[in-house]
């Protein structure tokens, strides 16, 4: 059932009509850390499934600038459809999930505490039908650019040795 979907309409339609709460985060997820794992953890136990918008190779390149991502799409996805709580991932082109939310029209969104609700794209559209908007609590000192920033640190001289 896991898998990458390129329709997302007609999926949330099927999910909706089979009667399942549908949980929604975004991201790039270009190296995943800890936060990434238990923010994606904590908005599966929101509901019953769980549809994570992953943006594309362009859209973050647009929006991290030249050198990212590190892994491509089709990369991210992968790891993150291993990932237990991850029903379903959908990629977007845009620099915002807000036409993907407006897809899926979620029950519940979520997005990480370095956001509040006035700022999460979409929040006020998936509120205006009554769903829900929940804030993982931010995790200091997680982020994917600061271990791209740890990784140009450490000694090239190691390289290959793990």
């Amino acid at each position: 059932m896991k898998r990458l979907v390129r329709d997302p309409e007609g999926l949330a339609d099927g999910l909706r009509k089979a009667g399942l709460t549908i949980v929604f985060t975004n991201g790039c997820f270009d190296i995943l850390h800890r936060a990434h794992v238990e923010l994606l953890r904590f908005a599966k136990g929101l509901g019953d499934i769980l549809i994570v918008g992953l943006n594309t190779d362009d859209s973050v390149r647009r929006l991290k600038g030249l050198g990212r991502p590190i892994n491509t799409l089709e990369d991210r996805a992968a790891v993150l459809l291993s990932i237990r709580w991850v029903d379903f991932v959908v990629p977007f082109a845009e620099d915002t999930p807000k036409r993907l939310i407006e897809a899926i029209k979620p029950d519940v969104l979520v997005k990480g505490g370095d956001y509040s609700v006035d700022s999460i794209v979409g929040a006020s559209f998936v509120l205006s039908y009554g769903g829900k908007v929940e804030i993982f609590p931010y995790r200091e000192g997680y982020s994917s650019t600061s271990t791209i920033r740890k990784l140009k640190l450490t000694d090239p001289s190691r390289e290959g040795r793990d």
